[in-house]
């Protein structure tokens, strides 16, 4: 039977072409800005949510703050952050599962009923974003209609939000390389613009450092700007 005429099938496929493509742009080399807004947005396609957003946690706060939507509508894009354990989201990160609600504007924990009256949002379900038992964010979806949630839709939207949650945990690990790479870069070159002022002044290392310090502070420039100054100065005397 071909599958226009089976809708069921229909469904399945573009569900699982969707999931695809939401997969895809987990293991992308976008910028984390880009693919959490197609995540968002491959999502609210699959999910025919009106509004799609993505919150990650702030853990020195304990709140969480809207990183990625579909939405254009300025007031919901720019509403204030959600505390842990208040609102759905909040709850749904408290709580470490996915909660539904058939009415938000109805609803007495909803933070936001203005908002969700002024957009015409009616339900939502909001899923934890889970790393290693960890919970970074949470995944929202609203419906324009009252929906009542099956479990089907709330296994998808789950697998969604784990895989969002990959993404960033991936992101996050590889800057973390980066960074220490750059750290360890930076330790060889002052060591090294530390020898220079040792060898050009006979200092001792405490003072060489001190020196290098001292001028990072004055001129506002990092250490390793500092030593890269010195380590090119004595090149250039050196090539005379």
């Amino acid at each position: 039977m071909e599958t226009k005429h089976n809708p069921e099938l229909y469904k399945a496929k573009r569900n699982a072409a969707l999931l695809y493509q939401v997969s895809r742009a987990v293991t992308s080399d976008r910028y984390l800005e880009e693919i959490l807004l197609l995540i968002v947005s491959l999502t609210a396609e699959l999910m025919h949510s009106k509004i799609c957003s993505l919150m990650l946690l702030d853990e020195e706060k304990q709140e969480l703050v809207i990183k990625a939507t579909q939405s254009l509508s300025e007031s919901y894009r720019t509403k204030p952050p959600v505390k842990v354990g208040e609102s759905v989201s909040g709850r749904a990160v408290r709580d470490r599962h996915s909660i539904t609600v058939l009415d938000v504007s109805r609803d007495q924990d909803y933070k936001y009923p203005d908002i969700a009256r002024d957009e015409g949002l009616k339900s939502l379900i909001s899923v934890p974003m889970m790393v290693k038992n960890r919970v970074i964010g949470v995944l929202n979806c609203y419906t324009s209609e009252e929906h009542e949630f099956a479990e089907e839709e709330i296994q998808i939207l789950a697998g969604v939000a784990n895989q969002a949650a990959l993404a960033i945990e991936n992101t996050k690990l590889l800057a973390e390389k980066v960074a220490a790479v750059e750290n360890l870069e930076a330790r060889k070159r002052v060591e090294r613009a530390k020898g220079i002022l040792m060898k050009r002044h006979q200092f001792d290392e405490a003072r060489a450092y001190r020196v290098i310090q001292k001028q990072s502070m004055e001129k506002g420039r990092s250490l390793r700007d500092i030593a890269e100054a010195i380590i090119v100065s004595e090149d250039l005397a050196s090539s005379n």
